[in-house]
């Protein structure tokens, strides 16, 4: 037996094989004890007590060793080979292969770092960008928190009916799908686009993206070159911005008011992202004039625009306003879709319309990029389009959240009067309230006392970009997100927030 290997009496240390036990009846399945003597033996040769060619003991000596039958050593010793760790020849002992060991850097070379220093210009500008912290659902009692849904609002029969006959119409044969996704949802989106938003396309102009962050994605690798400008809202949409900033884009910020982006005057860029429909997150609408002048600056430039029409499905109290898209006649505006806002976000699903130019290359950057949307839910989309479910469903969840909106109104006027101002409320699913007695200054520490009391609120001052200019007021502000909320729920978490205030008032 070679010196490496511990003899039968001898107490094996902790990285060792184990000592000797018995088996008994109720021992595991011998795989798993195969699993416990293969992983037993890795142990040793990484950690150096088995070096490179050291011989190991025969299988019958193991199988004595471990109280385990031979056959379940003779599988190990096969796996071990299998996986490379060990070698055999013909009338020798199994060794361990050459080259193992234990692992350490080669004698006189430093351990190459794998930090972010190791990562490209693209990750590192990645590992730049801070994750966002979440507190804890159960501390909460209300959470206003935009983009989150009520669960009960999913139309969880129709989408089970549209699933069950997507499942039943499965192809004899299972394989990768178009990239710019299935053609019955393509087709579908073609005529409730032109319905719903007067958007007119081929379903060819359709990529179908997992959620609308992939959508922009797609659009920063395949427009922005690292130096390019990109003209951004100020305040507006996070994500955006990080994923042009990640392109190595140089993020211009314009100003925003109550008709959206301020178009005048605008800067030479390659690329434009606004949200027309409901600018995120003010709420303001982009006038049709400041529509034209943000395309003609796209034509002159040589731009393309990103329209983003988020939150287009739920107006209140205006009428909708055609597109930027449908406006387009020279092929400058990609306009992003999502059902994140009508369906669940946990779907991810999206889509662009893209010019006509661009569909090819959409199209090859979707597929390198996850080859396509998963099929089962593309083809229950459209399914539930086809049949007319989801327009009725998105009419339904509108008067639902029609009803939270005039709740949640209510409540701030009952009992914050005019110390609150409110903006954005004409359309969407939020809010934003600008605390008129609580400076900006204190907007966080305001936050955290709130959290402290179990209400979630969230502060207007992280979507803002600190290079722009600033174009609010000098007060705390609060995105408060109905859409996941009952009445009751609503009434209770504008108590508390009145709590907090008075609280602060009285301190």
């Amino acid at each position: 037996m070679p010196e490496q290997w511990p003899t039968r009496n001898v107490q094996f240390s902790p990285i060792g094989l184990g000592q000797f036990v018995p088996m008994k009846p109720e021992a595991p399945a011998p795989e798993r004890v195969t699993q416990r003597l293969c992983e037993a033996i890795k142990t040793q040769i990484t950690s150096g007590l088995l070096g490179p060619s050291a011989r190991l003991p025969s299988t019958r000596s193991l199988a004595a060793e471990w109280g385990v039958s031979r056959t379940t050593a003779t599988a190990a010793y096969e796996q071990l080979i299998a996986e490379g760790y060990l070698v055999t020849r013909q009338g020798a002992r199994t060794q361990v292969a050459k080259g193992l060991g234990q692992f350490s850097a080669c004698p006189g070379q430093p351990t190459m770092p794998t930090g972010p220093d190791r990562l490209s210009a693209f990750g590192q500008r990645l590992a730049s960008f801070p994750l966002p912290s979440v507190v804890g659902p159960a501390r909460l009692v209300v959470d206003f928190r935009y983009g989150d849904l009520a669960a009960d609002d999913f139309p969880m029969l129709a989408w089970r009916k549209a699933v069950t006959g997507a499942v039943l119409r499965r192809k004899p044969r299972l394989r990768y799908e178009d990239p710019g996704g299935s053609p019955s949802l393509r087709a579908a989106l073609q005529g409730y686009l032109w319905r719903a938003r007067g958007v007119r396309c081929d379903p060819k102009q359709i990529i179908v993206v997992n959620g609308s962050q992939q959508g922009l994605d797609l659009c920063a690798r395949l427009l922005l070159n690292p130096g390019d400008r990109a003209l951004m809202e100020n305040p507006g949409y996070n994500l955006a911005r990080q994923v042009f900033l990640a392109a190595g884009a140089e993020v211009v910020p314009v100003a925003v008011d109550q008709e959206g982006m301020r178009t005048q005057g605008l800067p030479p860029a390659r690329l434009a992202y606004a949200t027309p429909s409901h600018q995120f997150p003010l709420g303001g609408v982009m006038s049709v004039g400041r529509r034209r002048e943000l395309l003609a600056w796209a034509r002159h430039e040589g731009a393309h625009v990103i329209e983003d029409d988020y939150d287009s499905e739920y107006r209140y109290d205006i009428a909708p306003i055609p597109t930027v898209q449908a406006m387009d006649d020279a092929g400058r505006v990609i306009y992003l879709g999502t059902v994140s806002k009508t369906l669940s976000p946990t779907l991810r699903l999206g889509y662009l319309v893209v010019p006509v130019a661009l569909s090819n290359a959409f199209a090859q950057a979707k597929r390198l990029a996850d080859r396509h949307a998963p099929s089962l839910e593309q083809e229950a989309l459209a399914d539930l389009i086809e049949s007319g479910a989801y327009e009725r469903h998105v009419r339904r969840v509108r008067r639902q959240n029609g009803k939270r909106r005039s709740a949640l109104l209510a409540a701030l006027s009952a009992k914050l009067g005019d110390a609150v101002t409110v903006v954005g409320a004409d359309a969407g699913l939020h809010v934003v309230a600008w605390l008129n007695d609580i400076p900006r200054a204190a907007e966080e520490e305001f936050v955290s006392q709130a959290a402290s009391a179990g209400l979630g609120i969230y502060p207007i001052s992280p979507l803002c970009d600190r290079a722009g200019s600033v174009p609010y007021r000098d007060c705390a502000g609060l995105i408060l997100g109905y859409g996941a909320l009952d009445a009751a729920s609503i009434e209770r978490g504008i108590e508390l927030l009145t709590a907090v205030i008075r609280s602060r008032q009285q301190g």
